[in-house]
């Protein structure tokens, strides 16, 4: 596009996706964005319009980080091939990453995807138990491989679920399991995964493993108590199965106070799994698990991947993780965090329609209600407020099992003057916003 040409209209892009990418293929907000630049927390659209991004967790570091841009043109002007050649980045980079685990992790797989890599977890599961069923939360998300998209009920797959999976009730902290907060609500999550191991045991599929995001993300990020999988944990370890902790959303430092939000819980995991931010928007992702694990996995499947962790990628994610390390974005995301928590908690004191605040580190929001008492979720008023402040120059979105709450969730390098612009923008936009059409 030169200076003097217009940039193409919204209507034209959407008509073009759709002869080319076919129908059904998702925007964010009713009005979507036609985005052409980003640096740190800012972005661009193609009208000159810059927004703060106070969503995106695949510019970890920030958008357009001038570290990670050098080494993926530093190692993309040398040398990038596949991985059956022998090359020490994606070494070095395997052994910076195992550091920030205990033990017994000790080995893992480089993928393009954190879909692949959940596909990955469900065999290694396989291979130690020589079992296949598998158990997920009712509001999950790890993926869209075959094997995976089964795990989801969003999107439920054609000809119905496989006979080898089961789903639980995902733990929810403003309506917890069994009307109890705390020990009642971690011990009927248990049950609810007890029953299911029950019913792949008596049916012959056999229990191989449950896999979840430590911190429940999808799910609405419910504020749960350091302690609350031990529990299940117990459930799944008695049944002879393993723990797939997904950590594409909490992972990477985002919680703050730990590298991962299994730490972060006090989980203890088989396996784990990394996706999204693991190289600052480059698409990579990892298995990380024990050598023991590896050395089923590797003994039952015969698995390579052509482009997992080849010498681009694997310089990527190594100066995505120096970053996050030297530039201390962890402590960033500790102090911005609780920040811009204590503001959205000031507002949920102005608004009564903010029925909860919850989150920790750089991943936070607020679920939105019609009224406190009854909890009724207040979905398209959640919606409305998203795209208003999409409208008003700040991005964020909704999830949770109702898609009532509201997703805050900025590069690391959100500092308290963004989180200042964020609550100021988003008390204007609840105030304006009518919580009933």
């Amino acid at each position: 596009m030169t200076k003097d040409t217009q940039p193409p209209t919204t209507e034209s892009l959407l008509e073009r996706r759709a002869k080319l990418l076919g129908p059904n293929v998702p925007t964010f907000y009713d009005q979507p964005l036609h985005l052409v630049k980003g640096k740190g927390v800012w972005v661009w659209d193609a009208q000159g319009r810059k927004y703060l991004d106070c969503y995106n967790n695949v510019p970890h570091v920030g958008h357009c980080h001038p570290r990670v841009v050098e080494a993926i043109y530093q190692q993309a002007s040398t040398l990038n091939t596949h991985t059956r050649y022998l090359h020490e980045t994606m070494l070095d980079y395997i052994e910076q990453l195992l550091a920030t685990f205990e033990a017994p992790f000790a080995s893992a797989i480089m993928t393009c995807t954190g879909s692949e890599a959940n596909d990955i977890a469900l065999r290694m599961a396989q291979a130690v138990t020589g079992k296949r069923g598998v158990i997920a939360t009712d509001h999950t998300y790890h993926g869209n491989t075959t094997a995976v998209s089964q795990l989801s009920k969003n999107m439920p797959p054609l000809g119905g679920y496989g006979e080898h999976v089961r789903h639980v009730p995902a733990p929810d902290s403003y309506r917890p399991l069994g009307g109890e907060s705390g020990t009642a609500h971690a011990l009927a999550f248990a049950n609810q995964v007890q029953n299911k191991i029950d019913e792949l045991e008596a049916s012959g599929m056999g229990f191989s493993s449950l896999i979840i995001c430590p911190y429940f993300a999808n799910e609405g990020f419910p504020d749960l108590p350091k302690g609350f999988l031990d529990p299940v944990q117990k459930v799944v370890k008695q049944a002879g199965g393993i723990i797939i902790a997904d950590e594409v959303q909490p992972g990477f430092g985002r919680l703050g106070s730990h590298m991962w939000g299994h730490q972060y819980i006090g989980l203890k995991p088989d396996v784990v799994t990394l996706g999204k931010p693991i190289a600052n928007g480059h698409p990579v992702g990892a298995v990380v698990t024990s050598t023991d694990i590896m050395q089923q996995f590797r003994s039952a499947f015969k698995y390579f991947n052509t482009f997992g962790g080849n010498p681009v990628s694997s310089a990527a994610a190594l100066a995505t993780l120096q970053v996050l390390q030297q530039e201390n974005l962890m402590e960033n995301a500790q102090v911005v965090g609780a920040y811009t928590k204590h503001g959205l908690q000031k507002l949920a004191q102005k608004y009564n329609f903010i029925g909860d605040v919850r989150g920790v580190g750089l991943f936070f929001g607020a679920e939105m209600v019609l009224d406190k008492t009854s909890k009724m979720a207040a979905t398209e008023f959640a919606n409305r407020v998203a795209n208003t402040m999409r409208e008003e120059g700040v991005l964020l979105n909704k999830l949770g099992i109702y898609y009532n709450t509201l997703k805050i969730r900025p590069p690391m390098c959100f500092s308290q003057a963004h989180a200042d612009l964020l609550l100021q923008t988003l008390d204007r936009v609840l105030e304006k916003t009518p919580l009933h059409l």
